[in-house]
């Protein structure tokens, strides 16, 4: 299970929420079969999907993520629940890409934008159990997925942010370590606090290389709001889930229409397959008929 921590400075103007993503980021690997780059980027999408949905207020809200950057990965897309509960799924699972340098590492790193682009779009759909979804799309800015949130949320929601993510890669393919926070700034902060936060976020090199040297999510988050008091505010496991069933993919494929449906009854059976989480649905070619009088 993955965590997430929500803290709040003193005068409620600031607040971070930090998440331990290793395990989600672990579960996208072993669903997914990605390499190394694809790992990190739908994990880092994935992650900041969970946080930004463990924002939402009620019970049924949902958001999503989906970044077109025109890479090699193609589309990569992430949804959580009003928990922070995520799954995700992209074009294409396997991309090799050469690394790139990294300053703050004396090591090479995952070349996450080159992998998705940066010529396209984040857009982020909130499902607020209204008549129809909010909808909201900005450029991006590297492909890196946190500059990209980080961008999306100054232009389009005008709330000042700050997101970090990452995910570390072992050489046979699993997940060490991956984790992040999204900071946001409230309209009535203070100029001393805006202060604070820019040195906090200034010592921070990376939140993986933290979480290395043992530094839990809740001290993330602390160390965000550090000399502004902060509290606790929520403590929640959250996981990878895919909510898919029969009944769902039938639906879906009641939405086809007649004329589709007919064309599938020829065949024996019509397989659908979760992109999420790879189960399978069968459907006999009387139960496709089925459909159609439904």
């Amino acid at each position: 299970m993955g965590r997430i921590v929500r803290t709040i400075s003193k005068d409620a103007s600031v607040v971070c929420s930090a998440i331990d993503g290793t395990d989600i980021v672990s579960e996208i690997e072993r669903i997914h079969r990605t390499s190394a780059v694809v790992t990190a980027a739908l994990g880092r999408l994935a992650m900041g999907t969970s946080l930004v949905g463990f924002g939402l207020k009620d019970e049924g809200d949902s958001v999503t993520l989906r970044v077109n950057g025109g890479g090699p990965i193609g589309s990569i897309t992430a949804v959580s629940d009003y928990l922070g509960n995520v799954k995700c799924y992209c074009d294409n699972n396997i991309v090799e890409i050469p690394l790139r340098p990294d300053e703050m590492r004396p090591d090479e790193k995952l070349d996450v934008g080159g992998a998705v682009g940066n010529n396209g779009t984040l857009s982020v759909i909130k499902d607020l159990g209204l008549k129809e979804p909010y909808i909201g799309q900005t450029a991006l800015v590297s492909g890196e997925i946190a500059e990209d949130i980080t961008q999306y949320f100054a232009e389009s929601e005008q709330t000042p942010t700050v997101c970090a993510l990452g995910v570390l890669v072992n050489p046979d393919l699993t997940v060490k370590r991956a984790g992040g926070f999204l900071l946001q700034l409230l309209p009535f902060a203070p100029d001393e606090s805006i202060d604070i936060i820019e040195r906090n976020i200034s010592k921070i090199s990376s939140v993986t290389s933290l979480m290395e040297r043992g530094i839990s999510a809740e001290d993330i988050a602390m160390l965000t709001l550090n000399g502004l008091e902060p509290n606790v505010l929520d403590d929640f496991e959250v996981s990878y889930h895919c909510d898919c069933s029969k009944d769902r993919t039938e639906r879906i494929l009641r939405s086809l229409g007649e004329k589709e449906l007919r064309e599938l009854s020829q065949d024996e059976t019509t397989e659908v397959k979760c992109h999420f989480c790879g189960k399978s649905y069968k459907f006999s070619s009387e139960e496709i008929l089925s459909l159609i009088e439904k």
